[in-house]
């Protein structure tokens, strides 16, 4: 099981990106006005990251059943740790980690 950001994904692993003049405060699709709804109104769009960024806070990303059967293995005292696949997991991401650094 690998555990990761899934805002890592919506940002394409990651990297920081920069879209020009693409500064929102409000949602997709929605309009806003400073005067309080009275006057003309300016339409904002979100850039792709901003509008991945919502859709990855939105996700529930995780396998519950899964959860709940580790919980229970856990409270029952039947949970068995098996270090060399979390070392080999620590390694595997560590090297992840290093090659996009690189």
């Amino acid at each position: 099981m690998k555990i990761g950001n899934p805002l890592d994904k919506a940002l394409g692993a990651g990297a920081p990106q920069r879209t020009e003049g693409a500064t929102s405060t409000t949602t997709p699709g929605k309009t806003a006005s400073l005067d309080g709804g009275v006057g003309e109104s300016t339409k904002v769009t979100l850039s792709s990251t901003a509008a991945g960024l919502m859709t990855a806070a939105d996700t529930g990303d995780f396998n519950a059943a899964k959860v709940s059967e580790v919980k229970s293995a856990i409270d029952s005292g039947t949970y068995k740790v098996n270090p060399e696949v979390i070392a080999d997991k620590l390694i595997s991401n560590a090297r992840d980690l290093l090659q996009r650094a690189a």
